[in-house]
């Protein structure tokens, strides 16, 4: 991933949420934040994060993760201005990048080295389907800069996937993370108790690695 950029996708105003939703409460912080974490960690060349509606707070929530913030001055067009603002600001000898959305906590960066690959093997793109529906993260290589860049209106990059009929990848998981968005104020508590069930996982399997806990199904002392 040491080439690749990461592009976190912030700058609605989250109507449908009735507003601040990239701000709201999560696992104990700001929504945007714990989908940031999870990017950083991805071992990325650069993360950049493009913000508008809510900038100055959504920068504060940001602060001391290694990533860049960047406005989108016409996010207000939708989510193309925010994708067209984030392929501007990305380093000139990127391999590519991944497309993630801010709303989106729980989304399986795990599967990004391997994304990685299948793009560049189909030549455009590659993204996660998970039970035969498209998911997140989205990785796209340099030959659909120019595409990403010329979107317009409040269509996002699904519109460029979902009308190629070559040179897109795709990598069957059973993550539902890579599906799981935030759009009402009744989706935090069904994505926070995802959350908890993955991070009680994480845990446990840390746990196992270093000993503390027997393996599953080993007696104790075996």
């Amino acid at each position: 991933m040491a080439r690749w950029s990461a592009l976190v996708l912030a700058a609605g105003a989250g109507r449908r949420f009735g507003g601040g939703k990239l701000l709201a409460p999560f696992a104990g912080a700001p929504l945007i934040r714990r989908t940031a974490e999870a990017v950083c960690e991805g071992g990325f060349a650069e993360v950049v994060v493009v913000a508008g509606a809510d900038l100055a707070t959504i920068t504060a929530a940001l602060d001391g993760l290694p990533c860049r913030i960047i406005a989108a001055s016409d996010w207000q067009e939708g989510m193309a201005a925010s994708l067209r603002a984030g392929i501007g600001a990305l380093a000139p000898d990127t391999a590519g990048v991944f497309v993630f959305l801010g709303d989106m906590p729980l989304v399986p960066v795990v599967l990004c080295d391997e994304l990685a690959a299948l793009a560049q093997d189909a030549g455009y793109a590659a993204r996660p389907v998970v039970s035969g529906k498209p998911g997140h993260p989205a990785a796209f290589t340099r030959a659909a800069f120019a595409d990403l860049a010329g979107l317009r209106g409040d269509a996002g990059a699904n519109r460029l996937l979902a009308g190629r009929a070559s040179g897109v990848a795709y990598r069957a998981t059973d993550d539902a993370g890579a599906l799981i968005d935030i759009d009402a104020p009744g989706d935090l508590a069904a994505a926070e108790a995802a959350w908890k069930v993955r991070a009680t996982s994480v845990t446990s399997d840390s746990a196992i690695s270093r000993g503390a806990f027997p393996k599953p199904g080993r007696p104790s002392g075996a």
